[in-house]
């Protein structure tokens, strides 16, 4: 497994955080009908969530599944567990409703699971953070550089060897 910076795992827990939270706020004041709890429900995520994503980012480092689409479904499904208790348990303290913290709860695992799925993939592409893939990536283009030029300089050697009468023949 490529060597992981602290800042990618921050940087991802900031990009998740705003996305789950903009999705946390439109679908508690879609279920509630205000959107004052929404922004209090959303808001009172942020904190506990990034700090939960930020320790559930550190457990995964460790667990030796390959980088798979496999590896992103199973951190979807137990990210989505840890959230989605969380959310139910703030939007009932919050609303003072436990229907509210189900029903917001319920919505969330299905909208949460596909943008936490999405957001997986995106950060699998990007190297930002990953110090041995990043090295990786810059030999296989210096490689990829050298055969390209090697290839133009034979190109070369075999335009020499012709002139405009045909082959010369040495």
């Amino acid at each position: 497994m490529a060597k992981i910076s602290y800042k990618r795992h921050l940087a991802k827990t900031i990009t998740w955080r705003i996305l789950g939270t903009m999705d946390t706020i439109v679908i508690s004041w879609i279920i509630t009908g205000n959107p004052l709890t929404g922004l209090k429900i959303g808001s009172a995520e942020v904190f506990t969530k990034m700090v939960l994503y930020y320790f559930h980012e550190r457990l995964w480092i460790r667990i030796p599944i390959p980088e798979s689409k496999r590896r992103h479904l199973a951190k979807t499904f137990s990210w989505r567990f840890i959230g989605t208790m969380d959310t139910i348990l703030l939007s009932w303290l919050i609303s003072g409703n436990p229907m509210v913290g189900l029903k917001i709860g319920g919505f969330e695992v299905i909208s949460k699971m596909v943008l936490y799925y999405v957001h997986e993939r995106i950060w699998y592409r990007l190297n930002f953070g990953l110090i041995k893939r990043r090295l990786k990536k810059m030999r296989s283009k210096t490689v990829s550089t050298f055969k390209k030029q090697k290839i133009k300089s034979k190109d070369k050697d075999d335009q020499v060897k012709t002139s405009n009468f045909g082959p010369k023949i040495s």
